[in-house]
């Protein structure tokens, strides 16, 4: 079932962020984040008005997508930047599919023009999904991260919503 995050759902949440920073390249981060963090980050989208829904299996979060400012200066505010993990556990069972889905018609109906994903270039499942949506790769940053002992190059996908 795919609902609204709540304040219950953080710490499914920071599980979920953690392990991606931890043990993969979605995230070019390096320190696990906070309760308090990831708090402080919900709240934040809750006043900005930007969406955090999870996908709830097993009475828990095991996914979640939201999505922000693409760039923080007044031209950009019709493009969002989006976000999308899912539990380690509960990979390869369609919901990343589902919230991709659910957070591009969150961004449809509030009247956003376009979605950008950054992604990292060797995530060629990520890849595939945004594009059985459409999004186009509309470029690719070499070696613009570092992590596990390696350089990291962040291809950038787009979809435009179309004018209905």
């Amino acid at each position: 079932m795919i609902r609204h995050a709540e304040q219950k759902d953080l710490p499914y949440i920071l599980s979920i962020y953690n392990d991606a920073i931890i043990n993969t390249t979605a995230v070019y981060s390096y320190e696990p984040h906070t309760l308090a963090m990831r708090e402080e980050w919900f709240a934040q989208k809750m006043a900005d008005g930007y969406p955090v829904i999870v996908f709830e299996k097993d009475e828990r979060a095991v996914g979640f997508a939201t999505y922000g400012p693409f760039r923080p200066w007044p031209a950009y505010q019709y493009t969002v930047e989006h976000s999308i993990y899912i539990d380690p556990a509960y990979h390869r069972q369609g919901i990343a599919k589902e919230l991709l889905q659910a957070i591009i018609n969150l961004a449809k109906e509030q009247q956003y023009k376009t979605m950008v994903a950054g992604i990292d270039a060797d995530n060629q499942g990520s890849i595939a999904l945004h594009k059985k949506f459409g999004f186009e790769h509309t470029g690719t940053l070499q070696k613009v991260g570092y992590k596990f002992e390696r350089w990291l190059d962040l291809a950038f996908y787009q979809l435009l919503f179309e004018e209905e």
